[in-house]
């Protein structure tokens, strides 16, 4: 994995300490609180080793949660440069994190997150290129509920951050909106997923070979067995 501030391009991982009760939440129940932190770690994991496959691209996790967070991701032995999430909502956290990494010297900037596992490499290589092609200020990847999977930009747009309903299905529309007030030409990536509710456990794409996320595809496929068995059907694991 290459880092440092001489490369342009950027990709910012935002996480968190996989601690049960604090991450995950929405897949509890079925999941027990410890089964959706193990989730989120293995989600995680399989994040950034997937990641350290793309060339010639400067790493950084965000993480939050403070002091726990940043022991833990200092003991993870990853090949990564750690620094904490600053802002009160999701919008100023990442757009703290962009103007950090902006200040630095990186020309193009991509965020995601650890909902994904499975999100195709290709996907944040086209963020990267759309972005360098110059015809977008900003690249974003709408996610099926209404969010997005990643925001890439090529300097700090913080009007696109400002007063978003997070957490809702309306976080892209109104993030589009934003930039139609601001001038700012937005490019969409494909439509992609992310792990949030029980329904997503079920998804094909989780258990496919290759999909990239192999510690997320073992710990699935062992959960639905488990959960899809006959006498275990009506009391989920716990």
């Amino acid at each position: 994995m290459v880092m440092g501030k001489q490369l342009k391009k950027a990709l910012l991982i935002f996480a968190k300490c996989p601690l049960p009760g604090m991450v995950k939440t929405r897949l509890v129940p079925p999941l027990s609180p410890e089964q959706a932190a193990d989730l989120y770690g293995c989600m995680m994991s399989d994040v950034m080793a997937k990641v350290e496959l793309l060339p010639d691209i400067a790493f950084y996790l965000f993480y939050g949660d403070g002091d726990r967070a940043r022991e833990y991701f200092a003991r993870s032995g990853r090949d990564l440069t750690f620094l904490p999430q600053q802002g009160w909502d999701l919008g100023e956290r990442m757009a703290e994190a962009l103007r950090l990494v902006f200040a630095m010297g990186h020309g193009a900037a991509v965020v995601i997150g650890t909902d994904s596992p499975d999100l195709p490499l290709s996907f944040i290589e086209e963020a990267f290129d759309r972005l360098e092609r110059g015809k977008h200020g900003a690249v974003f990847g709408p996610a099926e509920d209404g969010g997005y999977y990643l925001a890439g930009m090529t300097r700090l747009h913080r009007e696109l951050f400002r007063d978003i309903p997070w957490s809702s299905g309306e976080v892209l529309q109104e993030t589009l909106k934003r930039g139609v007030e601001a001038g700012i030409a937005v490019s969409l990536l494909p439509i992609w997923h992310d792990v949030d509710r029980a329904a997503d456990l079920e998804r094909p794409e989780l258990l496919a070979e290759g999909n990239g996320a192999p510690l997320t595809r073992e710990f699935v496929a062992k959960w639905l067995e488990t959960y899809c068995t006959p006498e275990k059907s009506e009391s989920p694991p716990k």
